[in-house]
């Protein structure tokens, strides 16, 4: 009897050790499927993470190159106008030397033909003075029309080079406006678009200072830095905050295409109340390196 309870027993703790083994192994064959459909998520979500970071970047690197292109053309499109705009400047320049200086000339000439005669023929006083304030007047405007002439198309860059000329315009301009103007200037070599280009900067930036700036003294600066040109245009007036949008910004914008136009940059630094330096950095003429 008792070896019959005690093979019972074996029986029943064979049975319960065997429960617990299947137990085991259930628990073991549950927890690895688990960890397989973990992985198996994971590496998924891996590849889709994956896959969203190559057309993120694919469509990182579309749009980095139509920026690069529009870029391109707006440049392109910069530079065609503003040779655009100078031809038609040199056309007009042409057309008021041609037609306007000729016809002011023409009556210049027969206003002093009729004073001689008049003071042959002993004309009366009231009518020379007439006679002197016409001539006046044409003077003053032959003058006007050179002036007009010159501000459409600088000869004086053709024929004393870039420093000559921005001299005459910062001598003129310091004459006009009254400001103390501070210039050092040094001779640079550029294409002759780029020395175009360099001369409206420095004329816009001074008519903007004149129009905004509220200074008392302006600095114009032209030097040569390891093969750039860097030409600066800094004055000691109102400034203005560059986080905004004021209405004379959009001539800033100009300036920048067309210094960009021709290979260079653009850097304008301005806060309320301390000035404003406009500077454009311009690749030498690669012919003209040393």
């Amino acid at each position: 009897m008792e070896d019959n309870n005690a093979a019972a027993s074996q029986n029943d703790i064979y049975h319960t050790l065997m429960l617990s083994r299947i137990g085991v192994a259930l628990l073991s064959a549950i927890s690895l499927l688990a960890l397989v459909m973990y992985l198996r998520q994971g590496f998924a979500l891996e590849r889709h993470q994956h896959e969203l970071q190559r057309i993120s970047q694919t469509e990182r690197e579309r749009l980095e190159q139509e920026v690069r292109q529009r870029t391109a053309q707006l440049t392109e499109l910069t530079h065609y106008l503003q040779t655009a705009r100078e031809d038609e400047r040199n056309r007009l320049a042409r057309n008021l030397h041609d037609d306007l200086g000729a016809l002011l000339t023409s009556a210049k000439l027969d206003a002093a033909r009729i004073r001689s005669r008049m003071v042959t023929a002993g004309t009366a006083p009231e009518a020379m003075e007439l006679l002197a304030h016409l001539v006046s007047t044409l003077n003053t405007g032959i003058a006007l029309g050179r002036r007009i002439i010159e501000d459409l198309r600088p000869s004086a860059l053709g024929t004393l080079g870039l420093v000559a000329t921005l001299e005459i315009l910062v001598d003129e301009y310091a004459e006009n406006s009254g400001l103390k103007v501070h210039r050092q200037l040094t001779t640079v070599h550029l294409h002759e678009s780029a020395e175009l280009m360099v001369y409206r900067l420095v004329q816009e930036a001074l008519t903007n200072i004149s129009k905004h700036a509220k200074a008392r003294q302006v600095w114009v600066t032209l030097s040569l830095q390891d093969h750039v040109v860097e030409v600066g245009v800094r004055d000691d007036g109102a400034g203005f905050d560059s986080h905004t949008k004021p209405a004379s910004v959009y001539g800033l914008v100009g300036m920048r295409y067309r210094v960009e136009a021709e290979g260079g940059s653009l850097l304008v630094v301005s806060a309320p109340g301390a000035g404003t330096l406009i500077q454009a950095r311009i690749p030498q003429s690669p012919d003209r390196l040393v």
